[in-house]
């Protein structure tokens, strides 16, 4: 019986995995972006002009990792970065148009539509998932590991292959 639900329980791991690579796929389909790239270009939007700082500890992102994704964000010009008038040593990021385009083709990627489906259940139940999630990870040994909070695999700053 417990192998039964040990295999139950990857199957359900493995629906899972394979909705978050669909969902990227199409993400990067529909936008050309990455999840963790799509993040930031809604922070972004979301902040209007704002600086590299304020979407990294906003999205818990290491400062690395924002300029990794902001150089990406702007070579495909959906983001523009400038230096602060007011203080030199500073950039500020806004969204372009072709960023806002990008984020108005794709209104609601997985990300969007787990966090809503998920604060919708009662605290008790989100409990319970995270207890479940956390003792997974813990399974897996994967407990300690750094993982930034969107669903995604592979490294958070890769480009998309050509």
């Amino acid at each position: 019986m417990d192998t039964d639900l040990a295999t139950l329980t990857l199957r359900a791991l493995r629906r899972v995995l394979r909705t978050t690579e669909i969902g990227n796929r199409e993400l990067a389909l529909a936008t050309g972006l990455t999840p963790s790239q799509w993040l930031v270009l809604r922070e972004i939007e979301s902040r209007g002009q704002t600086n590299p700082s304020a979407v990294a500890h906003a999205l818990q992102f290491s400062q690395a990792t924002i300029t990794a994704l902001v150089d990406r964000l702007v070579a495909l010009d959906f983001v523009q970065r400038r230096r602060s008038d007011r203080d030199k040593r500073q950039f500020l990021l806004d969204v372009t148009p072709a960023g806002r385009a990008a984020l108005v083709e794709v209104a609601d990627p997985l990300q969007t539509s787990f966090t809503q489906r998920f604060a919708s259940l009662p605290t008790w139940e989100q409990g319970m998932l995270l207890a479940a999630t956390e003792r997974l990870a813990m399974l897996l040994d994967a407990a300690g590991m750094d993982a930034a909070p969107l669903l995604d695999s592979g490294r958070i700053d890769r480009p998309l292959p050509d």
